[in-house]
């Protein structure tokens, strides 16, 4: 084994249905080993809080070490990893095929299913979790909804904190009575003929549960950009990926949803549909976390090979045929934030080779890139005990988005992007010549804006 594991990173499947997977003792064990390794490396320091607490732990223990840790004491580590993935897949030079076998972020899945298994859930976890079903009941009064949720309504936020559990200052995805399935089968754009892809891609763009309830206009964007480069489009909504229900180590549930979705997108991957994705989290889902708890399922395995994130087909189409006609220079700038669900893909910047195909940004200082994590991590975010946490976590990269001041913020990630431009409101106050950008957007979106689309 060579130092430093120089190989390519690989991941075990979860053992999810061994009683072993839920043994405490044998997980204090694990966690034993595991945060050794880290206490001894380090090299994840300013990832996440995990890592700040795991060490301040072991800093504080009488022996300086993780033999005088008390195991109750480490929970606080597990709950505070948003399952980024990103000391899995950037950082950390131990994950396997490295002999140490250090899977840091499935360790603490693994904590919280078998908390799960002995009765301890997150009952505001839970309820926050259930996407579709808070979906499709907020879409029916979205503008009551709306104002109940707007930060600046300090009656409905303060008492939300007391009941719900969310901090009063967490700035709150929109809900949309209009979803973006109902969008797109409604006013369904035109096929481009003349588009180099014309006849040779078909594709079934998935909705989401973020892009069909809290922001219709990322797939309406997607829709429109694939039309205007010819290529024949579904839209699919099948029910969501399960990602915030893995997050509360739900994997029964995470397990069902994949088995559904896949058998969903089955018979259109066997016409010659490619599979995209409009969030992040939700490719690296069908991509690599659904193979990794169903290996042995062959709709899955089926479903995985044939997902695309929204940029990386954009990029295909690019590379493969070439685009169609009419890009134009955006205004102003781009500051770009990279979001940790698209980089754990393992495909490479691909937002950023998408904006690249823009005039103006295809070189010099009009685009910028920031490779960090923004702090957000899904429902845990917006919660009173991790909202601050993930405004610090997150604060450089408002603070480096500020220093840029650019026309346009985007992010990969929607929630990452409201939490973004929600630290760069912070950072920027007094900030002399420095502009808050009306809204934080998703690539596809200035892309779609560069087309004249929207």
């Amino acid at each position: 084994m060579r130092e430093g594991s120089l190989e390519a990173p690989t991941r075990h499947p979860l053992d999810w249905q061994n009683p072993d997977f839920y043994d405490m003792e044998k997980i204090d064990a694990e966690m034993r080993r595991i945060f050794d390794i880290c206490h001894g490396c380090r090299r994840c320091f300013n990832l996440c809080d995990s890592f700040p607490r795991l060490f301040d732990l072991i800093d504080a223990a009488p022996t300086g070490e993780l033999d005088s840790v008390d195991s109750k004491d480490f929970k606080p580590v597990v709950d505070a990893c948003t399952l980024c993935d990103l000391c899995y897949m950037t950082k950390c030079p131990y994950v396997p095929p490295h002999e140490f076998n250090l899977d840091f972020p499935h360790l603490m899945l693994r904590y919280r299913a078998a908390e799960r298994k002995r009765g301890h859930k997150d009952a505001i976890g839970d309820q926050l979790s259930q996407t579709d079903r808070n979906g499709k009941l907020a879409r029916l009064a979205a503008p009551i909804a709306n104002w109940a949720s707007d930060r600046k309504n300090s009656f409905t936020r303060n008492l939300m904190e007391k009941v719900a559990d969310i901090h009063h200052d967490a700035e709150l995805p929109k809900f949309h009575a209009k979803t973006f399935v109902a969008r797109a089968r409604s006013d369904a754009p035109a096929v481009n003929k003349a588009a180099p892809a014309y006849g040779k891609r078909k594709a079934a763009i998935y909705a989401t549960c973020f892009g069909n309830y809290n922001n219709p206009d990322i797939g309406v964007a997607a829709q429109k950009i694939l039309a205007h480069n010819g290529v024949e489009l579904r839209v699919e909504y099948p029910g969501c990926c399960g990602m915030p229900r893995l997050e509360q180590g739900d994997i029964d549930d995470v397990a069902a949803k994949a088995r559904s979705v896949s058998q969903h997108f089955s018979a259109l991957i066997d016409e010659g549909y490619d599979i995209v994705a409009l969030v992040p989290s939700c490719a690296l889902m069908l991509k690599f976390e659904w193979p990794l708890i169903l290996p042995d399922d062959p709709l899955v395995k089926k479903l995985s090979q044939a997902t695309f994130d929204i940029s990386e087909y954009i990029v295909d189409i690019a590379k493969r045929h070439g685009l169609a006609e009419g890009l134009k220079p955006l205004d102003g700038g781009v500051t770009l934030h990279l979001a940790c669900h698209a980089r754990a893909q393992n495909m490479g910047a691909k937002a950023t080779e998408m904006l690249r195909l823009i005039p103006g940004l295809d070189k010099g200082s009009d685009l910028a890139v920031i490779e960090r994590c923004a702090g957000h991590g899904g429902s845990w975010g917006v919660r009173k005990e991790f909202f601050e946490v993930g405004m610090k976590v997150g604060k450089p990269v408002a603070r480096t988005a500020v220093k840029e001041n650019k026309a346009h913020i985007a992010s990969e990630c929607p929630l990452a992007a409201i939490h973004i431009r929600q630290g760069m409101e912070r950072e920027g106050k007094d900030k002399e010549g420095f502009t808050l950008p009306v809204k934080a957007e998703h690539p596809v979106e200035l892309f779609a804006k560069a087309y004249g689309l929207i």
